[in-house]
This record gives structure tokens, sequence and C-alpha cells, in this order.
């Protein structure tokens, strides 16, 4: 059984117009998931109905056997999935780091040793523990995301959805962010589920799933995905910059595989011709 099932999900904000359309979709425990789409596209929605911040006007909505439908069951979907949105700042409350880590567990009712093991567990996780007694108002926007993952990882949620949560940083708070989350998959087992409209961020994703005006329009691996080529500029987006550049070589008789997605792989590929010569 899925850990997330969406079954036939539509929800509107107006009761008129669908944001998003007949939805299905699924997640399996300790899978990385993308979910991509333009600006306006639903993806965003979608986020907030995985954690019952908004109900379903038709489907269903299923986390870890319980049911967005039953009131009494919000709460344990709440503790379940935590999300983590686009703006850090609009996500800290406190004016010392370890407090603002505190608030989440405090609120729940956990014990106060409990908590502070907590918060150990959690600055380690992101790889702030310096950084507790600091003011999150001094830090970068990178490191202010990675405790507001912190915040969210204190209450020991089994998954971690991003909504958007590197749109407003720099190219070094996003490798920061993203390097965090990665490894909180691979080592700690949590579920992530990344909302995004940047490529570079899917390529190493487990399974992608393509949102278009409210729709599921596609899904699949990285490299499923990006070899509908057509199909994704159709919905507005484009491919990850490795691939546009090992296009664009093929294009002019560079020899080069098929399916190159990361700079990584770019890289090697291109040594190793360099080597041939």
């Amino acid at each position: 059984m899925p850990l997330i099932e969406l079954k036939n999900v539509s929800f509107s904000y107006d009761k008129k117009i669908d944001v998003v359309k007949n939805v299905s979709l699924s997640v399996e425990e300790g899978e990385y998931v993308a979910i991509i789409g333009h600006n306006g596209s639903g993806k965003s929605t979608l986020a907030k109905l995985l954690n019952a911040l908004v109900l379903p006007d038709e489907g269903s909505v299923t986390v870890d056997g319980f049911s967005s439908a039953d009131k009494k069951q919000v709460f344990d979907i709440r503790k379940t999935v935590g999300v983590v949105f686009q703006n850090p700042d609009n996500q800290l409350v406190a004016s010392i780091v370890e407090d603002d880590v505190a608030f989440g567990p405090e609120n729940v009712g956990i014990k106060r040793e409990e908590i502070g093991e907590r918060i150990n567990f959690a600055l380690s996780a992101v790889g702030m523990e310096k950084f507790r007694r600091s003011s999150p108002m001094h830090l970068s926007g990178g490191q202010k995301q990675r405790i507001a993952i912190a915040g969210v990882l204190a209450l020991k949620p089994k998954v971690l959805v991003l909504d958007e949560s590197t749109a407003m940083l720099d190219p070094q708070g996003r490798k920061e962010v993203l390097s965090v989350v990665e490894r909180l998959n691979r080592t700690q087992k949590v579920t992530v589920i990344n909302v995004t409209h940047y490529m570079d961020e899917v390529v190493r994703a487990d399974k992608v799933y393509v949102v278009n005006d409210g729709e599921i329009v596609l899904s699949g691996t990285p490299s499923e995905i990006f070899k509908k080529k057509e199909e994704i500029k159709a919905c507005g987006l484009e491919l990850p910059l490795a691939a546009e550049i090992a296009d664009a070589l093929i294009q002019r008789g560079v020899k080069l595989p098929e399916g190159i997605l990361t700079e990584e792989r770019l890289a090697e590929e291109l040594c190793a011709l360099k080597s041939k010569i």
C-alpha cells in the first residue's frame, strides 16, 4: 500500500474553476518524488492537499492509512507530512535558532527532555548545530531554509514536502538545501516530495509528475520524462541545463549518448571524448 495516495482528486478555491483536476498519484515510503509545472499550474495546491491544508472537493487523499475526509484524522496527516514553504522568513517564529526548532514539538505536547533530543537530531540532520544559539535573522537565505527544514524534522514526519522551497534562494543556497534533503532521503529514509519548477532539481528523483493546468499530464522516471522534449516544452517547461547543452552539442556532431541529465554526467562524457582524441 502506498504511503500517500490521491484518487481522482479535484479542488477549487471558489467552487467554480478547478485548480486541481481529477488527479491520481501515489508515493511509496522512502521515495524521492518531484512534482513539476509552470507557475500557476496547480502544483502548490497539490502540495497543500498532501497534508490536508486544503481538502478535496472530489476524490480522496490517504496518507499512511489516514483519510483527509475524516476530520479526526487530519491532525495525524499533518504530523505525518511536514511542509517547507517558499519563504523561510515566513516560517521562522523565534529569535534563537534552537527555540525556533523547538516550537513545533512544544505545540504538540512533546516532553521537554525529548524536545532537547529532537533539537539535537534536527540541527545535526541539516548541518546547523553550531548555529543553535544564533539569531535566524542573521543567517543567509540557504541557512534560514535549513533551519525551517529542521523545524519540520523536529516533529519527525515520515514525509517532507518542499513547496517551491528553493525559489527565493541564490544558487549556493539552493545547492545547500537540496544537499540536505537528498541526504535525509538517503540516510534517514525520509520520503521527499519536491514541488518545483527548477528542472535541475528533478534529475535525481525516483519519480516525476508533470502538472499542467491542474492535471497530471506526464509521469515516470526523470530519464523517461525528459525524453519527451516537445511535451515538456508544451507545458511551459525546459529541459535541465545539462540536457540542453548535450542536445546542442549532439546537433553539432559531437558524439554524446542520449539521456544526459546532470552536469557531472556531461563532464564525464566530454572528458571521455577528449581522452580519445
